[in-house]
């Protein structure tokens, strides 16, 4: 193969500086590309001047390209990586010239505590913990007990293993998140690391992560990246306050701590453009910790694992997988880290779930939505997730609607925030609290519940719903059910793998919380989904063996890799401060700011149901395609937007 010679040619550099403004493009090939075609190899055949002039004043000495063997099945992908991690490199620090220029020489980046600083922040705050000595029971003496080993066992190995691969498997309610900053913490200043990066999945963990984190190590050196959470500067503000320095570090990832999305995170490492490309090379040499890893996306799995395995082995980095139901991704990563070993950081894995159950699963059999209902009704607080949003307008209209709730993404964001306040404050005074929700109350959100119901489901929800159950201990495990139901009527196809890993996996486990049956159930699941459906888009194909031809398409990749590919538009409702910003939009002044900020008041409708509302009058088109709600009767406090029928994509949450 024509890629095998590359070096021979110093190909990566050149790639790198070809792409310097435009981005990465596509290779294609070395042989066959001519001028016209717009690839790399192509415009290499392009008649330029003679630049030779330039050896006589620099002298540059000899690279090894890249500094690191390559070798195996995937070393294609391994020199792509390289490549952009290059370019990262040059893109930056052209960046960071010009805006030195700019500014007269003054830096307005950095400044931030060394990690010896950030490690005495943090051995403080967790004082508090470690030295209590009064509790409202033995239980709970026990629990507090457990999690403070968890944590002095994270930080005792954090400063002793060297850079790795690892995983952190704790249950539910054991303190993995503070657990693992502190492995964290302890690695990067033993290991003379530059940050940490934490990867989450879901946009209503996030505010809470980097809010625990800034109360921690202080707000300044905490940065939070992702598409809802804006920095932007005015036009030649040169100021240092903690708004400027966090919108410069957003271009760059340049922090001590960084908490973004999974899908920023990963989009990024299979970008081509220089915006994106640029905060890459400061990946390198940080601990990244991938919380609730069982959510890396499953059509994307093996371009995910195949960057992480990078990142081990070439970048200096350490990987934390960490959740309550590990994905048992071994088989995998042996494909792409050859001789590289997962390691579990918690010694007695297997025995922590007798510390932390603090629910009983059972099985409720086929409801009715009468049924469900019904049952719902019967208890004073009660939490039910369901799998459709539809599905939950409709469970919620028949209920007494005193504490009655209905949480989707039908309602928006602010709204949602509003309601989990009332909904925390009816719990914590014992007031009658009925909530019917879809899984964006799984993970990551501070409810409590002395019972929950779960529609069928895969097997890692179920168990994250069963976390909102009991979620303080302060209940017997008896006394905490989670009833998990098969909906008469309501074949679920899109989640229909899922549920029958689930029915095998109860098939075989009575305890489906059990390491063993949470293991059987991804290994179940993937083997239903078949190998190809681990890269749908044939992302690793398109590295190693090329795009008709093309050798490293970095630009079409790019184009590919969109872990969000969604059907739906967004319609603004405009209530509140969202007036004013309406109003803007329609003066003809819509910016990137002003669409952050209406991110709040935004609902996303799939196609039939923004094709209804249109046809009904109910919508009014502002600019380029922005939808406006005008029929407010068509939002309520309760529900949020109406779906009077069924979508066919409403199950989507």
């Amino acid at each position: 193969m024509e890629a095998l010679h590359i070096s021979n040619h110093n190909i990566p550099f050149s790639m790198v500086i070809a792409g310097h403004h435009s981005g990465l493009m596509d290779g294609g090939s070395y042989r066959f590309s001519g001028e016209e075609a717009g690839t790399f190899f192509g415009r290499l055949k392009s008649k330029i001047p003679d630049y030779s002039g330039w050896e006589k004043d620099i002298k540059v000495g000899p690279a090894e390209v890249p500094p690191f063997c390559i070798k195996g099945d995937n070393r294609m992908f391994s020199m792509a990586f390289f490549i952009r991690m290059m370019y990262s490199c040059l893109v930056d620090a052209d960046y960071l010239d010009t805006e030195l220029f700019m500014n007269g020489g003054q830096i307005g980046r950095q400044g931030y505590p060394p990690i010896e600083d950030l490690l005495l922040r943090f051995e403080q705050y967790i004082g508090e913990w470690l030295g209590r000595e009064e509790f409202e029971n033995e239980k709970q003496k026990r629990l507090y007990k457990k999690r403070n080993q968890i944590l002095e066992e994270c930080m005792e190995k954090g400063e002793k293993w060297d850079r790795g691969l690892y995983t952190l498997t704790v249950p539910t309610g054991g303190g993995k998140t503070t657990a693992s900053l502190g492995f964290a913490l302890k690695h990067m200043k033993k290991r003379g690391m530059k940050r940490v990066i934490y990867v989450i999945p879901y946009t209503s963990v996030i505010d809470q992560n980097a809010a625990v984190f800034g109360n921690i190590l202080g707000e300044e050196n905490i940065l939070e990246h992702h598409s809802g959470m804006l920095y932007e500067m005015e036009e030649n503000q040169r100021d240092h306050s903690l708004s400027c320095r966090k919108a410069l570090a957003a271009e760059n990832w340049d922090m001590p701590i960084i908490v973004t999305m999974a899908v920023q995170f990963f989009e990024s490492v299979f970008a081509s453009k220089s915006s994106k490309c640029r905060k890459l090379h400061n990946i390198a040499n940080s601990v990244i910790i991938f919380d609730e890893a069982q959510t890396l996306p499953v059509s994307y799995l093996e371009p995910c694992v195949a960057a992480i395995s990078e990142l081990v082995a070439h970048y200096r980095s350490t990987v934390i997988l960490c959740t309550a139901t590990q994905p048992v991704l071994d088989s995998i990563f042996k494909k792409y880290l050859p001789g590289g070993e997962i390691q579990e950081i918690c010694n007695d894995v297997m025995d922590l779930d007798k510390y932390f159950k603090r629910t009983e699963i059972s099985n409720a059999g086929t409801l009715s939505l009468d049924e469900l209902r019904c049952q719902i009704e019967g208890r004073e607080q009660v939490l039910c997730i369901v799998n459709k949003r539809k599905t939950a307008q409709e469970l919620y209209s028949g209920l007494p609607e005193d504490g009655a709730f209905c949480l989707t993404t039908l309602l928006y964001p602010a709204h949602r925030k509003k309601k989990f306040g009332e909904i925390k404050d009816r719990l914590n005074r014992g007031l009658p609290c009925r909530v019917i929700a879809t899984s964006l109350v799984e993970a990551g959100v501070d409810l409590d519940f002395p019972e929950v119901y779960r529609q069928e489901i895969g097997l890692d929800s179920l168990i994250q719903s069963a976390g909102r159950c009991n979620r303080e201990g302060r209940r017997e495990v008896k006394e905490s059910n989670v009833y998990l139901f098969r909906l008469e009527d309501d074949d679920d196809m899109f989640f229909g793998q899922n549920i029958d890993a689930l029915r095998e996996t109860l098939r075989h486990y009575s305890n489906p919380a059990s390491l063993e049956a949470i293991s059987f159930y991804f290994q179940f699941y993937r083997k239903l989904l078949g190998k190809e459906n681990l890269d749908q888009k044939r992302i690793m194909d398109a590295f190693e063996r090329g795009i008709g031809g093309s050798m490293f398409p970095f630009n079409t990749v790019s184009k590919r890799f969109k872990l969000i590919e969604s059907q739906t538009k967004t319609i603004y409702i405009p209530v509140d401060e969202a007036k004013g910003w309406i109003e803007e939009l329609y003066n003809g002044h819509p910016t990137r700011k002003l669409f952050r900020k209406l991110g709040q008041y935004g609902v996303d409708a799939y196609p039939n149901h923004l094709r209804e509302l249109w046809e009904a009058g109910c919508l009014e088109v502002v600019g380029d395609m922005v939808y406006v709600l005008r029929d407010m009767n068509q939002y309520r406090d309760d529900t949020g937007l109406q779906m009077d029928t069924e979508t066919g994509f409403g199950f989507f949450v």
